[in-house]
């Protein structure tokens, strides 16, 4: 391993004591880790805070097999070290990674696919916001819903991280978007980003409304982090050959549906999960990212939008944040 000398052998980390509210995330020292062959030691100034963040605090959404128990799934910082093999980064390289967890502390290591160069012009809080939320957008939009220029995009929780990503991804590639949300200041947030619509959906049927929009063509494209009820209204409002791409179940992942709506319109219903999958898949989305949309944020045609900032001390406060459901955009913690 090459690295910097001053990297300690202890480090102060953020760990889930037990499974329960926010309280359970309480600092700790923990051995600085060290990294493997194609591996990067990040030394952590900033760390996203994620919605599979509070999963994995409440015990319900466990690690995969080999990665770090400390919850934090993508991380802004300067290289510290490098293992064997590492042909692209070096010591003090400015990176952001996606990472299988970890990321709640002062160092994390992360294959060297998975990190890519800080965006021009950003700070570290910035770039801790982009890694999770623009490997999710670019796979399940563009990749999995294949959402071309000229159609409609439906993305179900615009102000979220997710939410406020997708709409500025897909309005930079030349898409329509529609978006709903949770309140008139929301909807307000997500059409100052470039949403076309924002429909309330405590006060009005996103169905009735996507149809009047689109004059009853329908979303090409709906990204849904909902599930339960929504899937058979997605089916109503998605349009025909339409795609509608699962990436998460907050209303519930059990639901019924109308098949005969899906084969009517030839809809197909996808979905996917990010951090199981393999860190080459992973580095083939980092790459992608990399031609298609680093230009677009080294220019500020898109850029994360932060909600606030936390010490990574009180990620607690951070979780309760999140939980409350009154943020727009991204938490970002400082872990400088």
């Amino acid at each position: 391993m090459a690295g910097d000398a001053s990297i300690p052998a202890q480090m102060t980390a953020v760990a889930i004591s037990e499974p329960g509210g926010p309280m359970v995330l309480k600092p700790e020292r923990r051995k600085t880790p060290e990294p493997g062959p194609g591996e990067i030691l990040i030394r952590v100034r900033a760390a996203g805070v994620n919605r599979p963040d509070v999963l994995q605090r409440k015990g319900a959404y466990p690690p995969p097999p080999g990665a770090s128990d400390l919850p934090g799934l993508e991380a802004a910082g300067t290289v510290a070290a490098v293992g064997p093999s590492v042909r692209r980064w070096n010591v003090g390289d400015e990176v952001c990674a996606l990472t299988p967890g970890g990321a709640y502390a002062q160092y994390c290591v992360v294959h060297e696919s998975n990190a890519l160069p800080v965006p021009s012009g950003f700070t570290m809080t910035e770039a801790a916001a982009v890694p999770e939320t623009f490997f999710t957008v670019w796979h399940n939009v563009f990749q999995r819903g294949g959402l071309q220029a000229g159609e409609t995009l439906l993305v179900h929780g615009g102000s979220s991280g997710i939410g406020t990503t997708a709409i500025q991804l897909a309005k930079a590639f030349g898409a329509t978007v529609l978006v709903t949300a949770g309140s008139e200041a929301k909807c307000a947030a997500c059409r100052e980003l470039g949403a076309d619509a924002a429909i309330n959906y405590r006060t009005a049927d996103f169905v009735a409304a996507v149809k009047q929009a689109t004059a009853g063509h329908g979303a090409d494209v709906i990204l849904d982090m909902v599930g339960g009820d929504y899937v058979g209204r997605n089916y109503e409002a998605a349009a025909v050959e339409g795609r509608i791409v699962q990436i998460a179940t907050q209303g519930g992942a059990v639901a019924s549906a109308d098949f005969a709506r899906l084969m009517v319109k030839r809809l197909v219903h996808t979905g996917s999960t990010l951090r199981p999958r393999t860190t080459v898949f992973k580095g083939e989305i980092a790459a992608a990212l990399e031609q298609k949309v680093w230009p677009l944020l080294a220019e500020r045609r898109v850029a994360p939008i932060l909600d606030m900032i936390f010490p990574l001390r009180e990620a607690w406060r951070a979780h309760e944040r999140m939980e409350e459901g009154d943020h727009v955009g991204k938490i970002v913690l400082d872990v400088a």
